[in-house]
Protein backbone atom coordinates (compact mmCIF):
# COMPACT_ATOMS: atom_id res chain seq x y z
CA UNK A 1 0.00 0.00 0.00
CA UNK A 2 1.40 3.35 -1.02
CA UNK A 3 1.17 6.52 1.05
CA UNK A 4 -1.59 8.01 -1.12
CA UNK A 5 -3.57 4.80 -0.81
CA UNK A 6 -3.21 4.92 2.99
CA UNK A 7 -4.38 8.55 3.02
CA UNK A 8 -7.36 7.73 0.79
CA UNK A 9 -8.27 4.79 3.01
CA UNK A 10 -8.03 7.03 6.08
CA UNK A 11 -10.45 9.54 4.52
CA UNK A 12 -12.92 6.76 3.65
CA UNK A 13 -12.61 5.32 7.13
CA UNK A 14 -13.40 8.71 8.69
CA UNK A 15 -16.36 9.15 6.36
CA UNK A 16 -17.71 5.78 7.45
CA UNK A 17 -17.68 7.14 11.01
CA UNK A 18 -18.70 10.65 9.98
CA UNK A 19 -20.76 11.54 13.06
CA UNK A 20 -17.86 10.90 15.42
CA UNK A 21 -15.41 12.51 12.99
CA UNK A 22 -17.52 15.66 12.60
CA UNK A 23 -17.83 16.08 16.37
CA UNK A 24 -14.08 15.65 16.75
CA UNK A 25 -13.40 18.18 13.96
CA UNK A 26 -15.77 20.67 15.61
CA UNK A 27 -13.99 20.31 18.96
CA UNK A 28 -10.60 20.91 17.35
CA UNK A 29 -11.99 23.87 15.37
CA UNK A 30 -13.34 25.43 18.57
CA UNK A 31 -10.03 24.89 20.38
CA UNK A 32 -7.92 26.39 17.57
CA UNK A 33 -10.40 29.25 17.09
CA UNK A 34 -10.20 30.18 20.77
CA UNK A 35 -6.43 29.83 20.93
CA UNK A 36 -5.75 31.95 17.84
CA UNK A 37 -8.47 34.46 18.74
CA UNK A 38 -6.94 35.05 22.17
CA UNK A 39 -3.49 35.51 20.62
CA UNK A 40 -4.86 37.78 17.90
CA UNK A 41 -6.77 39.91 20.37
CA UNK A 42 -3.78 40.02 22.71
CA UNK A 43 -1.42 41.18 19.99
CA UNK A 44 -4.01 43.57 18.59
CA UNK A 45 -4.68 45.06 22.01
CA UNK A 46 -0.98 45.44 22.72
CA UNK A 47 -0.29 47.07 19.34
CA UNK A 48 -3.26 49.43 19.73
CA UNK A 49 -2.11 50.18 23.27
CA UNK A 50 1.43 51.05 22.18
CA UNK A 51 0.15 53.14 19.26
CA UNK A 52 -2.20 55.25 21.39
CA UNK A 53 0.16 58.21 21.25
CA UNK A 54 2.92 58.90 18.73
CA UNK A 55 5.48 61.64 18.06
CA UNK A 56 5.09 63.14 21.55
CA UNK A 57 8.55 63.19 23.08
CA UNK A 58 7.70 63.96 26.72
CA UNK A 59 4.56 64.07 28.87
CA UNK A 60 4.79 66.47 31.81
CA UNK A 61 2.61 66.63 34.91
CA UNK A 62 2.78 67.04 38.66
CA UNK A 63 5.14 64.73 40.55
CA UNK A 64 3.70 61.23 40.69
CA UNK A 65 4.52 57.84 39.19
CA UNK A 66 5.22 57.66 35.43
CA UNK A 67 2.43 55.11 34.95
CA UNK A 68 -0.12 57.24 36.78
CA UNK A 69 0.82 60.27 34.67
CA UNK A 70 0.33 58.35 31.43
CA UNK A 71 -2.92 56.83 32.65
CA UNK A 72 -4.69 60.09 33.38
CA UNK A 73 -3.12 62.24 30.64
CA UNK A 74 -3.39 59.76 27.74
CA UNK A 75 -5.88 57.05 28.76
CA UNK A 76 -8.05 59.27 31.00
CA UNK A 77 -7.94 56.73 33.80
CA UNK A 78 -7.48 57.87 37.38
CA UNK A 79 -6.92 61.36 38.73
CA UNK A 80 -3.88 63.65 38.86
CA UNK A 81 -2.15 64.19 42.18
CA UNK A 82 -1.82 67.93 41.54
CA UNK A 83 -1.73 70.53 38.80
CA UNK A 84 1.09 72.43 37.09
CA UNK A 85 1.13 76.23 37.24
CA UNK A 86 0.58 78.31 34.12
CA UNK A 87 3.92 80.04 34.72
CA UNK A 88 5.69 76.67 34.47
CA UNK A 89 3.84 75.93 31.24
CA UNK A 90 5.03 79.21 29.74
CA UNK A 91 8.62 78.59 30.86
CA UNK A 92 8.65 75.13 29.30
CA UNK A 93 7.12 76.50 26.11
CA UNK A 94 9.88 79.13 25.89
CA UNK A 95 12.76 76.61 26.13
CA UNK A 96 15.03 76.36 23.10
CA UNK A 97 14.86 72.57 23.01
CA UNK A 98 11.04 72.58 22.93
CA UNK A 99 9.31 72.73 19.54
CA UNK A 100 5.71 72.73 20.82
CA UNK A 101 3.67 72.28 23.98
CA UNK A 102 0.01 71.25 24.24
CA UNK A 103 -1.58 71.89 27.66
CA UNK A 104 -4.37 69.65 28.98
CA UNK A 105 -6.86 70.37 31.74
CA UNK A 106 -9.08 67.66 33.23
CA UNK A 107 -11.76 67.69 35.89
CA UNK A 108 -15.11 67.89 34.12
CA UNK A 109 -17.24 65.40 32.25
CA UNK A 110 -20.29 64.98 30.06
CA UNK A 111 -22.56 62.01 30.66
CA UNK A 112 -19.67 59.79 31.71
CA UNK A 113 -17.19 61.02 29.07
CA UNK A 114 -14.25 63.11 30.18
CA UNK A 115 -13.90 66.72 29.13
CA UNK A 116 -10.43 67.73 27.95
CA UNK A 117 -9.59 71.41 28.05
CA UNK A 118 -6.83 72.19 25.58
CA UNK A 119 -5.81 74.44 22.67
CA UNK A 120 -6.33 74.03 18.91
CA UNK A 121 -2.72 72.83 18.77
CA UNK A 122 -3.90 69.53 20.26
CA UNK A 123 -5.52 68.59 16.95
CA UNK A 124 -2.34 69.56 15.12
CA UNK A 125 0.27 67.83 17.26
CA UNK A 126 -1.49 64.82 18.81
CA UNK A 127 -0.66 61.79 16.70
CA UNK A 128 -1.43 58.10 17.09
CA UNK A 129 -0.51 54.82 15.39
CA UNK A 130 2.32 55.47 12.92
CA UNK A 131 2.39 59.27 13.18
CA UNK A 132 -1.23 59.52 12.03
CA UNK A 133 -2.89 62.90 12.65
CA UNK A 134 -6.37 63.50 13.96
CA UNK A 135 -8.97 64.32 11.33
CA UNK A 136 -12.48 65.70 11.43
CA UNK A 137 -15.36 63.57 10.20
CA UNK A 138 -17.51 66.68 10.32
CA UNK A 139 -17.03 70.32 11.22
CA UNK A 140 -13.90 71.97 12.55
CA UNK A 141 -11.93 72.84 15.66
CA UNK A 142 -13.49 75.10 18.29
CA UNK A 143 -13.18 78.83 17.62
CA UNK A 144 -15.77 80.34 19.97
CA UNK A 145 -15.49 80.16 23.75
CA UNK A 146 -18.48 77.80 23.94
CA UNK A 147 -17.64 75.52 21.03
CA UNK A 148 -17.00 71.83 21.65
CA UNK A 149 -15.38 69.03 19.61
CA UNK A 150 -16.50 65.45 20.18
CA UNK A 151 -14.66 62.16 19.81
CA UNK A 152 -16.23 59.64 17.44
CA UNK A 153 -17.56 57.35 20.17
CA UNK A 154 -19.12 60.21 22.14
CA UNK A 155 -21.01 61.44 19.08
CA UNK A 156 -22.16 57.94 18.14
CA UNK A 157 -23.32 56.76 21.57
CA UNK A 158 -25.03 60.03 22.51
CA UNK A 159 -26.39 60.60 19.00
CA UNK A 160 -24.95 64.10 18.63
CA UNK A 161 -24.61 66.03 15.41
CA UNK A 162 -23.13 69.39 14.44
CA UNK A 163 -24.83 72.30 16.24
CA UNK A 164 -26.18 70.03 19.00
CA UNK A 165 -26.31 71.76 22.39
CA UNK A 166 -24.66 70.08 25.37
CA UNK A 167 -23.87 71.03 28.97
CA UNK A 168 -20.85 69.97 30.98
CA UNK A 169 -20.78 68.63 34.52
CA UNK A 170 -18.26 69.23 37.28
CA UNK A 171 -16.37 66.11 38.30
CA UNK A 172 -15.42 62.88 36.52
CA UNK A 173 -18.29 60.60 37.49
CA UNK A 174 -21.03 59.29 35.23
CA UNK A 175 -23.56 61.14 37.41
CA UNK A 176 -22.90 64.66 38.67
CA UNK A 177 -24.99 66.85 40.92
CA UNK A 178 -23.23 70.05 39.81
CA UNK A 179 -23.93 70.88 36.18
CA UNK A 180 -22.90 73.92 34.18
CA UNK A 181 -26.36 74.05 32.63
CA UNK A 182 -26.42 77.85 32.50
CA UNK A 183 -23.56 77.79 29.98
CA UNK A 184 -24.41 75.42 27.10
CA UNK A 185 -21.88 74.46 24.43
CA UNK A 186 -22.40 73.99 20.69
CA UNK A 187 -20.92 71.03 18.82
CA UNK A 188 -18.75 72.41 16.03
CA UNK A 189 -16.67 69.33 15.20
CA UNK A 190 -16.77 65.54 15.33
CA UNK A 191 -13.50 63.64 14.99
CA UNK A 192 -12.96 60.56 12.85
CA UNK A 193 -12.52 57.25 14.74
CA UNK A 194 -8.97 56.60 15.97
CA UNK A 195 -9.25 53.49 18.15
CA UNK A 196 -7.72 55.53 21.02
CA UNK A 197 -9.11 57.31 24.12
CA UNK A 198 -9.58 60.37 21.88
CA UNK A 199 -12.79 58.70 20.65
CA UNK A 200 -14.20 58.92 24.18
CA UNK A 201 -13.24 62.55 24.79
CA UNK A 202 -15.05 65.89 24.75
CA UNK A 203 -12.74 68.78 23.81
CA UNK A 204 -13.16 72.42 24.75
CA UNK A 205 -10.77 75.35 24.99
CA UNK A 206 -8.80 76.18 28.13
CA UNK A 207 -10.72 79.45 28.26
CA UNK A 208 -13.99 77.51 28.35
CA UNK A 209 -12.83 75.57 31.40
CA UNK A 210 -12.06 78.87 33.14
CA UNK A 211 -15.37 80.38 32.03
CA UNK A 212 -17.62 77.63 33.41
CA UNK A 213 -15.83 77.86 36.77
CA UNK A 214 -15.82 81.64 36.98
CA UNK A 215 -17.05 82.64 40.44
CA UNK A 216 -16.54 79.20 41.98
CA UNK A 217 -14.89 78.80 45.37
CA UNK A 218 -13.13 75.58 46.47
CA UNK A 219 -14.75 73.55 43.73
CA UNK A 220 -18.26 74.76 44.59
CA UNK A 221 -20.42 77.24 42.64
CA UNK A 222 -21.44 80.46 44.35
CA UNK A 223 -24.72 82.32 43.74
CA UNK A 224 -22.77 84.88 41.70
CA UNK A 225 -21.45 82.19 39.32
CA UNK A 226 -25.02 81.53 38.14
CA UNK A 227 -25.27 85.12 36.94
CA UNK A 228 -22.50 84.77 34.37
CA UNK A 229 -23.73 84.88 30.79
CA UNK A 230 -21.88 83.65 27.68
CA UNK A 231 -21.56 87.20 26.31
CA UNK A 232 -20.10 88.51 29.56
CA UNK A 233 -17.60 85.66 29.77
CA UNK A 234 -16.47 86.15 26.18
CA UNK A 235 -15.30 89.65 27.11
CA UNK A 236 -13.18 88.50 30.06
CA UNK A 237 -9.52 87.54 30.03
CA UNK A 238 -9.65 83.84 30.80
CA UNK A 239 -6.04 82.82 31.38
CA UNK A 240 -5.79 79.57 33.37
CA UNK A 241 -3.97 79.51 36.69
CA UNK A 242 -2.81 75.92 36.13
CA UNK A 243 -3.09 72.92 33.85
CA UNK A 244 -3.24 69.18 34.52
CA UNK A 245 -0.54 67.99 32.12
CA UNK A 246 1.37 68.87 28.97
CA UNK A 247 2.30 67.03 25.81
CA UNK A 248 5.72 68.24 24.72
CA UNK A 249 7.56 67.90 21.43
CA UNK A 250 11.33 68.42 21.47
CA UNK A 251 13.23 70.10 18.65
CA UNK A 252 14.94 66.74 18.12
CA UNK A 253 14.67 63.25 19.56
CA UNK A 254 18.25 63.52 20.81
CA UNK A 255 17.27 66.40 23.07
CA UNK A 256 14.25 64.65 24.58
CA UNK A 257 16.35 62.79 27.18
CA UNK A 258 18.02 66.01 28.32
CA UNK A 259 14.62 67.72 28.40
CA UNK A 260 13.20 64.93 30.53
CA UNK A 261 16.11 65.13 32.97
CA UNK A 262 15.82 68.93 33.29
CA UNK A 263 12.08 68.81 33.94
CA UNK A 264 12.39 66.04 36.52
CA UNK A 265 14.85 68.25 38.44
CA UNK A 266 12.84 71.45 37.92
CA UNK A 267 13.28 73.65 41.00
CA UNK A 268 10.24 75.93 40.77
CA UNK A 269 7.80 73.07 41.45
CA UNK A 270 7.90 69.25 41.55
CA UNK A 271 7.33 67.86 38.04
CA UNK A 272 7.21 64.41 36.49
CA UNK A 273 8.39 64.08 32.89
CA UNK A 274 8.09 60.73 31.13
CA UNK A 275 8.86 59.45 27.67
CA UNK A 276 5.58 57.89 26.45
CA UNK A 277 7.09 54.80 24.81
CA UNK A 278 8.99 53.83 27.96
CA UNK A 279 6.00 54.42 30.23
CA UNK A 280 3.68 52.44 27.95
CA UNK A 281 6.06 49.47 28.01
CA UNK A 282 6.16 49.61 31.81
CA UNK A 283 2.38 49.80 31.95
CA UNK A 284 1.96 46.79 29.66
CA UNK A 285 4.42 44.80 31.78
CA UNK A 286 2.15 45.41 34.77
CA UNK A 287 -0.67 43.70 32.85
CA UNK A 288 1.54 40.83 31.61
CA UNK A 289 0.17 38.46 34.29
CA UNK A 290 -3.28 38.58 32.65
CA UNK A 291 -1.65 38.18 29.24
CA UNK A 292 0.16 35.02 30.32
CA UNK A 293 -2.95 33.65 32.02
CA UNK A 294 -4.97 34.01 28.79
CA UNK A 295 -2.25 32.25 26.79
CA UNK A 296 -2.12 29.42 29.35
CA UNK A 297 -5.89 28.89 29.34
CA UNK A 298 -6.08 28.86 25.54
CA UNK A 299 -3.15 26.41 25.46
CA UNK A 300 -5.07 24.04 27.74
CA UNK A 301 -8.00 24.26 25.33
CA UNK A 302 -5.75 23.02 22.50
CA UNK A 303 -4.55 20.17 24.73
CA UNK A 304 -8.15 19.16 25.49
CA UNK A 305 -8.92 19.12 21.77
CA UNK A 306 -5.97 16.84 21.06
CA UNK A 307 -7.00 14.50 23.85
CA UNK A 308 -10.43 14.41 22.22
CA UNK A 309 -8.87 13.07 19.00
CA UNK A 310 -7.00 10.39 20.94
CA UNK A 311 -10.14 9.41 22.82
CA UNK A 312 -12.17 9.24 19.63
CA UNK A 313 -9.74 6.83 17.96
CA UNK A 314 -9.18 4.72 21.06
CA UNK A 315 -12.91 4.20 21.63
CA UNK A 316 -13.35 2.97 18.08
CA UNK A 317 -10.56 0.36 18.21
CA UNK A 318 -12.72 -2.49 19.49
CA UNK A 319 -15.24 -1.88 16.71
CA UNK A 320 -12.47 -1.89 14.10
CA UNK A 321 -10.59 -5.07 15.12
CA UNK A 322 -12.07 -7.05 12.23
CA UNK A 323 -11.20 -4.20 9.83
CA UNK A 324 -7.57 -4.32 10.92
CA UNK A 325 -7.43 -8.11 10.69
CA UNK A 326 -8.84 -8.02 7.14
CA UNK A 327 -6.30 -5.39 6.11
CA UNK A 328 -3.51 -7.60 7.44
CA UNK A 329 -4.89 -10.59 5.56
CA UNK A 330 -4.94 -8.54 2.34
CA UNK A 331 -1.23 -7.86 2.67
CA UNK A 332 -1.12 -4.67 4.68
CA UNK A 333 2.04 -4.41 6.69
CA UNK A 334 2.39 -3.10 10.19
CA UNK A 335 3.55 0.28 8.91
CA UNK A 336 0.34 0.58 6.90
CA UNK A 337 -1.82 -0.05 9.97
CA UNK A 338 0.15 2.54 11.88
CA UNK A 339 0.02 4.95 8.94
CA UNK A 340 -3.76 4.55 8.65
CA UNK A 341 -4.53 5.52 12.24
CA UNK A 342 -1.88 8.24 12.36
CA UNK A 343 -3.29 9.68 9.13
CA UNK A 344 -6.79 9.67 10.58
CA UNK A 345 -5.64 11.61 13.63
CA UNK A 346 -3.66 14.08 11.50
CA UNK A 347 -6.57 14.58 9.10
CA UNK A 348 -8.99 15.30 11.93
CA UNK A 349 -6.56 17.83 13.41
CA UNK A 350 -5.77 19.50 10.09
CA UNK A 351 -9.41 19.82 8.98
CA UNK A 352 -10.45 21.07 12.42
CA UNK A 353 -7.63 23.63 12.56
CA UNK A 354 -8.37 24.92 9.06
CA UNK A 355 -12.08 25.16 9.89
CA UNK A 356 -11.34 27.06 13.11
CA UNK A 357 -9.16 29.61 11.31
CA UNK A 358 -11.74 30.06 8.55
CA UNK A 359 -14.51 30.77 11.06
CA UNK A 360 -12.31 33.09 13.13
CA UNK A 361 -11.17 35.32 10.29
CA UNK A 362 -14.65 35.34 8.80
CA UNK A 363 -16.01 36.62 12.11
CA UNK A 364 -13.21 39.21 12.38
CA UNK A 365 -14.03 40.53 8.92
CA UNK A 366 -17.64 41.02 9.98
CA UNK A 367 -17.14 42.33 13.53
CA UNK A 368 -13.91 44.30 13.15
CA UNK A 369 -15.73 47.69 13.12
CA UNK A 370 -17.49 46.73 16.35
CA UNK A 371 -14.23 45.73 18.04
CA UNK A 372 -12.60 48.99 16.97
CA UNK A 373 -15.53 51.08 18.14
CA UNK A 374 -16.29 49.34 21.44
CA UNK A 375 -12.87 48.14 22.58
CA UNK A 376 -10.45 50.39 20.63
CA UNK A 377 -8.68 47.37 19.15
CA UNK A 378 -7.69 48.41 15.64
CA UNK A 379 -4.62 46.28 14.91
CA UNK A 380 -6.26 42.88 14.40
CA UNK A 381 -4.99 40.56 11.68
CA UNK A 382 -7.60 39.81 9.05
CA UNK A 383 -5.61 37.09 7.26
CA UNK A 384 -3.81 34.03 8.64
CA UNK A 385 -0.15 34.70 9.30
CA UNK A 386 2.92 32.71 10.23
CA UNK A 387 1.66 32.21 13.77
CA UNK A 388 -1.60 30.69 12.52
CA UNK A 389 0.20 28.38 10.08
CA UNK A 390 2.47 27.34 12.92
CA UNK A 391 -0.57 26.49 15.08
CA UNK A 392 -2.05 24.32 12.32
CA UNK A 393 1.26 22.49 11.86
CA UNK A 394 1.72 22.04 15.61
CA UNK A 395 -1.80 20.70 16.14
CA UNK A 396 -1.56 18.37 13.12
CA UNK A 397 1.85 16.98 14.12
CA UNK A 398 0.80 16.62 17.77
CA UNK A 399 -2.32 14.72 16.72
CA UNK A 400 -0.20 12.45 14.51
CA UNK A 401 2.14 11.71 17.41
CA UNK A 402 -0.81 10.97 19.70
CA UNK A 403 -2.23 8.77 16.95
CA UNK A 404 0.74 6.44 17.42
CA UNK A 405 -0.77 5.23 20.69
CA UNK A 406 -3.95 3.69 19.23
CA UNK A 407 -1.96 2.68 16.11
CA UNK A 408 0.46 0.54 18.12
CA UNK A 409 -2.44 -0.95 20.10
CA UNK A 410 -4.28 -1.81 16.86
CA UNK A 411 -1.12 -3.33 15.36
CA UNK A 412 -0.59 -5.56 18.37
CA UNK A 413 -4.20 -6.72 18.31
CA UNK A 414 -4.21 -7.40 14.56
CA UNK A 415 -1.15 -9.65 14.90
CA UNK A 416 -2.73 -11.68 17.67
CA UNK A 417 -6.27 -11.75 16.24
CA UNK A 418 -5.60 -12.95 12.70
CA UNK A 419 -9.02 -13.39 11.09
CA UNK A 420 -10.62 -14.79 14.25
CA UNK A 421 -11.87 -11.83 16.25
CA UNK A 422 -12.30 -12.26 19.96
CA UNK A 423 -14.32 -9.38 21.22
Amino acid sequence: MKNMAVLSLAMRSLWARKITAILTVVSIAAAVLLFVAVENLRQGARTSFERTISDTDVIVGARSSPINLVLYSVFQIGDPTNNVTWETYEEIKARRDVAWVVPITLGDSHRGFRVVGTTPDYFKHYKFADSQSLSFREGQVFTDLFDVVLGAQVARELDYELNSKITLAHGLGGTSFVNHDNLPFTVTGILSPTGTPVDRSVFVSLGAIEAIHMGWRSGTPTPMSRLNTPDQLREKKLTPENVTAMLVGATSRVRSLGLQRDLNTYEAEPLQAVIPGVALSQLWNVMSVVERALALVSGFVIAVGLIGILTSILTSLNERRREMAILRAMGARGQHIIGLLVSEAALLAFIGSALGLTILYGVLWVFRPLLEARFSISALRLWPGQFDIGVVIFVTVSAAVLGLIPALIALKRSLSDGLTIRV
